[in-house]
């Protein structure tokens, strides 16, 4: 489960659509998309990262870890949120539903990401269900598994077609961002690029 999981994450869930195992059963895997999210700003990628509390690092099911408040990271994202995609397109038709993810507070980082999917889902209009797993496998021979393909140390192999983002004359275009970053520019037109 992955936060503000990137644009090649809902490429995925669109093509695999008739049936999506989530793993809730892992140890929680650093520096992943599990708990960060790049968005587009003035001066290049922006990366978010939500903070966990630090047992959660050491062999703690990814359904386990705890968000961590010591400081005010939701007021941090929110406001770079707002400053990045304020001029998009679609940031004040979208802006109602995601406020509340930074107002209220949720303990389990994958109860977070979880309510997050669920939102991303329907405004993207993917209509599929959701299954988590009840132990965890190192492998799923039937399946398609991508649990660690979709890393941000790795260099996505994503063909990926440009669509308009805010700061795009200044920078050029990212490919694989936040999907709120298609989301804000492209409105209900991202399933359609989807």
């Amino acid at each position: 489960m992955l936060y503000l999981p990137p644009v090649e994450y809902f490429i995925a869930l669109n093509k695999f659509k008739p049936g999506i195992l989530i793993e809730r059963e892992e140890h929680f895997p650093k520096q992943t998309y599990r708990n960060r999210a790049s968005i587009c700003s003035p001066d290049g990628v922006l990366p978010l990262t939500v903070p966990v509390i630090k047992g959660s690092k050491n062999h703690t099911k990814i359904k386990d870890v705890k968000i961590s408040y010591d400081f005010n990271w939701q007021r941090l994202h929110w406001m770079s949120l707002q400053a990045c995609y304020r001029r998009s397109a679609y940031f004040e038709y979208y802006e109602d539903e995601f406020a509340p993810f930074y107002e209220n507070k949720e303990t389990f980082l994958f109860d977070y990401n979880t309510r997050l999917l669920e939102l991303l889902l329907k405004l993207t209009k993917i209509k599929t269900p959701l299954t988590y797993t009840e132990t965890y496998e190192a492998e799923y021979p039937a399946l398609t598994d991508l649990r660690s393909t979709i890393n941000p140390k790795k260099e996505s192999d994503l063909e990926q077609k440009p669509y308009f983002q805010v700061f795009e004359e200044k920078q050029g275009f990212f490919k694989n961002l936040s999907i709120v970053d298609l989301l804000f520019n492209q409105g209900p037109q991202a399933l359609n690029y989807l």
